[in-house]
């Protein structure tokens, strides 16, 4: 199993961001499952799911299907050392704000979940009845719009 580490910016343990996806799969193999993105997404991109490990995999055709988001719902992820799928969403935000990142966004989605979001940060946490389900986070962009792909 992977080292499961969120590293903002850079990628999870190993599985880091710019990484293509033959790279990826040397490192942890076939997917149990791709994902075409449909018409209506915005970004065209390649979902792979590895729903045992709890996570998936974003590779954005802009992007020459490079690694750049991945989503987790796997209760043993660390964030800066802390298991944050064992945490209060009060908790979590004493985590950022203890990082010194304060700029939060938090939203109510159509589907009762609360997202909180850190945009210059490229992550997003998803709460359900203050139980975090899921983690997005994403390459970091910089002020010009351009992917700032971490170094190799």
């Amino acid at each position: 199993m992977i080292n499961k580490d969120i590293r903002l910016g850079k990628g999870l343990g190993k599985i880091k961001f710019g990484l293509t996806m033959e790279e990826v799969k040397e490192l942890i193999g076939e997917p149990e499952e791709v994902e075409e993105s449909d018409e209506e997404d915005e970004f065209e991109h390649e979902a792979w799911n590895y729903w045992e490990e709890g996570y998936s995999l974003y590779f954005d055709k802009e992007d020459d299907y490079k690694l750049s988001c991945i989503e987790v719902a796997n209760r043993e992820v660390l964030l800066w050392g802390d298991r944050i799928f064992e945490m209060s969403p009060e908790q979590i935000k004493q985590l950022f704000i203890d990082n010194e990142i304060t700029d939060i966004e938090e939203e109510e989605m159509e589907t009762g979940e609360t997202r909180v979001s850190y945009e210059k940060e490229m992550i997003d946490l998803y709460f359900d009845d203050e139980q975090l389900i899921a983690v997005n986070f994403g390459v970091f962009i910089n002020d010009n719009l351009e992917v700032v792909w971490p170094a190799k």
